[in-house]
């Protein structure tokens, strides 16, 4: 299917996601740090650090739910060349990186070795993978199924290995089993998710997309913002309610371009935040903004994020195609990566 522009199949690698966790889960079933540990740290890039924002979703709403007495475990995400101070005090570092090779993962990686900080690395090889060897220090290994794989489509193989390891470290109660239950149905659901993207990518068009929704999901929005960007070959902005309502929303008194606002709502928030998101359309449209206003699917935490990315997915993959772009390639980072040597 429209072989002639999706050279690599990304649509294919869209498909598979919901497969991801269960093979995250099996590369880190034996991997067990001594220690206890009161936080977590995930340094990443790009398509390497989306998945700690979804995992961080996830976690907090999974002690909400069983540990709701408790402090929730702090989650930390490092995305730059030096570790925050949060990374060095009783905190699991995990280093992430596709490729292995990612220069800001991998000069936090050597920072944590000479703070002899905990880590875990994560890669399907690279310099990640020969410095855990050197320094004795536990590797996951992922998997590259596809010969031009991108890092943004594997968040189930990060996701599944990170949790595991929780899992194994007794930071988090196992919950793999619900988890591949809950990625069965979002597969199941991927091919009304595709329809529904590929008739809202047809909105998109000739149009600056602006991804909205609640502070729960707020990385939600900004991961479907990322996916325009390296799918689409487009701009994108995203934001979250109520911030949203106090700064942002006047810059479209006057707007100086064409855009559309996509706001993900669900149910399970405050009943003022949901008042905000039909107040809020109404005053747009005022303006001349087009807003689609999306009630997010599924009944639990989990399936709400995978089943909205999965719809972004498909959303920036068919965009992608009315541009006449390949989906896959990301040209301008691998310039950048050039001129920066």
């Amino acid at each position: 299917m429209n072989s002639v522009l999706d050279k690599s199949n990304f649509r294919q690698m869209i498909i598979d996601g919901p497969e991801q966790f269960h093979v995250g889960f099996d590369l880190a079933k034996n991997i067990k740090l001594p220690g206890n540990f009161k936080a977590i740290m995930i340094s990443g890039m790009g398509g390497s650090a989306l998945p700690g924002n979804l995992f961080r979703i996830y976690l907090n709403a999974l002690f909400q739910k069983e540990r709701p007495d408790e402090q929730p475990l702090p989650i930390y995400q490092n995305r730059s060349y030096s570790l925050p101070p949060e990374a060095f005090k009783n905190c699991l570092n995990f280093i992430c990186s596709y490729s292995g090779n990612t220069e800001e993962t991998v000069a936090s990686f050597k920072e944590a070795l000479e703070h002899n900080l905990p880590c875990v690395g994560i890669s399907s090889g690279g310099k990640i993978e020969e410095m855990c060897r050197t320094n004795h220090i536990p590797h996951i290994k992922l998997p590259i199924p596809f010969e031009d794989f991108q890092p943004r489509v594997g968040t189930g193989y990060f996701f599944g290995a990170m949790f595991q390891v929780l899992v194994n470290q007794g930071m988090v109660r196992d919950t793999t089993a619900t988890l591949l239950a809950e990625a069965e149905n979002v597969k199941a659901a991927l091919p009304a998710i595709e329809e529904e993207g590929k008739a809202l990518a047809q909105k998109l068009v000739g149009k600056t997309p602006v991804i909205y929704a609640t502070t729960r999901y707020k990385s939600v929005a900004m991961v479907w913002k990322i996916k325009l960007n390296e799918n689409a070959k487009t701009p994108a902005f995203w934001n979250f309610f109520p911030e949203l309502n106090h700064n942002e929303m006047v810059g479209f008194t006057n707007p100086q371009g064409k855009f559309i606002v996509i706001m993900l709502r669900h149910q399970d928030t405050h009943p003022r935040v949901l008042k905000r998101f039909e107040v809020t359309a109404n005053l747009l449209r005022k303006k001349g903004i087009e807003v689609e206003i999306l009630d997010m699917a599924g009944e639990s935490v989990y399936s709400r994020v995978f089943m909205s990315i999965a719809l972004g997915d498909f959303t920036s993959y068919y965009l992608a195609l009315a541009y006449g772009q390949d989906p896959t390639p990301v040209d301008m980072v691998e310039e950048l990566k050039e001129l920066l040597v």
